[in-house]
């Protein structure tokens, strides 16, 4: 059962430990062994070691001294670290010097065993067991797809799909991750016909039969009822952020909050200018182009089409009769981030503050418009590691920090997600014809309708219809939607990247998560 790990053992009582030493190799490992600190570095440094274990009382260099060096040097190595000693102080010392793992004396072969397989064995165990585990769940995920008939049975689905999908990917497996990516598309597609025979009820009456929260009811009924109870609460939205994006940051968010989390369903089209002013409003948007026309903005327009939030907002309130003080950010780099930061005690006089936050659809549009981006974020797992990468290390995450120690309740949420499309539909449009590419409106497209969600009624999905013969289509799965004026180019372009607009799970099941300081 070779294994070809080597390891280094480094004590200067090494002849006391043969029956360990033996029973390792007979396990496969290859074993040198070293009597100080001082030869353990020079083997060290003369030939490679998978991992080193170190008698943290030596003569000479101690294990502790040793352990810097080895670090200093070689920081990829595990070292696990064998003491008599049970001072605390000893095991901060070794824990802060990133060891891999702590050991008391005396110890027996097993446990020294278990410390080696756990480093390196873990990985090739792990993705083993992970392979067997989707085995097994593959024909109940594929049970759950063709049964599911209720948003709960949706979202739970979503949530299976998400998490075998980061299982996989972290596992390293072959193979499983293509299962499970067929498996997603066939969930995405029965999702699109699901959808399909529900949306414009749900959208046409708020007490429809299963109608889940929508974008309109997300302040109702999850921040005005924090706000009744006195509580003071931050809105925290993140354009474009998936229920895969939050399991990625949510390790960072653990050690200041505890979390109630949910999903919740975007609007169609599940894009900024419908989707989020739904939100901040509690309104459809044709009941906001209805009522505060002033405040929405026709798709043919120049003007931007998320600038009238904060006004949005304040008719919720009004509408609710809630006095209400509260505050409006948006924050589209690290430069602006900065600036709430050391701005933070102005936010201490209001009730409810809001902070919306761009980088995440910043980078979806970078993606498209960058070869270098597309080659960082070329697959979602490396989207997911690129969102990670810079929540950690963005001023965003110590904004976290501060409202934790405020003591407010904090309500992370999106307003839409986005989708990896490949799949391109032909639509002919005019000129006039939107240019986004998982929805479209207008009066006279040109499309095949067995591949499009099409709605021939815009006012009975709460949509506004700037002419009369203005009809919406949305895309499904991960298709887009391609002119055919340029094709080949148009679809080599846009194939690949990241867009949002349409029908799938991933844009439409979007976190709703409740976060309570620790």
């Amino acid at each position: 059962m070779a294994n070809n790990y080597r390891i280094l053992w480094a004590d200067d009582e090494i002849d006391l430990l043969k029956p360990h030493i033996m029973f390792l190799r007979s396990r496969g490992y290859e074993l040198a062994t070293a009597c100080s600190g001082a030869d353990a570095l020079e083997m060290a440094a003369a030939e490679p070691f998978d991992l080193i274990i170190l008698d943290e009382n030596m003569p000479g260099l101690t294990g502790l001294e040793t352990l810097t060096a080895i670090k200093q040097r070689m920081p990829h190595v595990p070292v696990i670290m064998i003491t008599k000693s049970e001072e605390e102080n000893i095991m901060d010392q070794a824990l802060g010097s990133k060891i891999a793992d702590y050991l008391i004396k005396p110890v027996n072969p097993n446990q020294i065993l278990l410390a080696i397989k756990k480093q390196l064995d873990s990985v090739r165990l792990v993705s083993e067991q992970t392979q067997v585990d989707y085995r097994r769940e593959f024909a109940a995920l594929s049970d759950s797809i063709s049964r599911a008939d209720s948003i709960e049975d949706w979202y739970e689905l979503y949530r299976r799909l998400v998490f075998w999908e980061m299982q996989l990917a972290s596992a390293a497996t072959t193979g499983m991750d293509e299962m499970l990516e067929l498996q997603r598309r066939e969930a995405n597609a029965e999702f699109g016909k699901w959808m399909r025979k529900r949306y414009e009820n749900w959208a046409a009456d708020p007490e429809a039969a299963g109608r889940p929260t929508m974008s309109p009811e997300v302040m109702p009924r999850h921040v005005l009822p924090l706000l009744a109870d006195g509580q003071k609460v931050f809105v925290v939205l993140i354009d474009n952020f998936r229920l895969d994006q939050w399991a990625t940051v949510k390790p960072l968010l653990a050690e200041m909050f505890t979390f109630d989390e949910q999903l919740y369903t975007s609007i169609l089209p599940t894009a900024t200018q419908y989707a989020r002013n739904a939100i901040f409003s509690g309104l459809m948007p044709l009941q906001i182009s209805r009522m505060f026309p002033q405040l929405w903005v026709d798709e043919d327009s120049e003007e931007g089409k998320n600038l009238n939030e904060s006004p949005l907002l304040a008719t919720l309130f009004e509408r609710y009769r809630r006095q209400v003080r509260f505050s409006y950010n948006k924050i589209n780099d690290s430069a602006g981030a900065e600036r709430l930061l050391r701005d933070f005690s102005t936010l201490d006089p209001y009730d409810l503050n809001v902070l919306v936050v761009n980088f995440i659809d910043m980078l979806s549009h970078a993606r498209t418009e960058s070869k270098m981006i597309r080659e960082l974020a070329k697959s979602d797992a490396a989207y997911r590691s690129i969102t990670e990468s810079w929540f950690r290390h963005s001023p965003v995450l110590e904004l976290f920090r501060r409202m934790a120690r405020s003591g407010a309740k904090v309500v992370l949420t999106t307003d839409h997600g986005t989708i990896r499309v490949e799949q391109p539909v032909k639509v002919v449009g005019d000129r006039n014809t939107n240019t986004n590419l998982r929805y479209k409106l207008g009066r006279n497209l040109d499309y095949d309708a067995r591949r499009v969600y099409e709605i021939r009624d815009p006012k009975r999905a709460g949509l506004p219809a700037p002419n009369i013969s203005t009809a919406y289509i949305f895309a499904l799965g991960r298709d887009f939607l391609a002119y055919p004026n340029n094709y080949n180019y148009y679809v080599q372009y846009y194939t690949g990247t990241f867009q949002h607009g349409g029908i799938s799970m991933e844009e439409m099941l979007v976190p709703l998560i409740t976060m309570t300081p620790k």
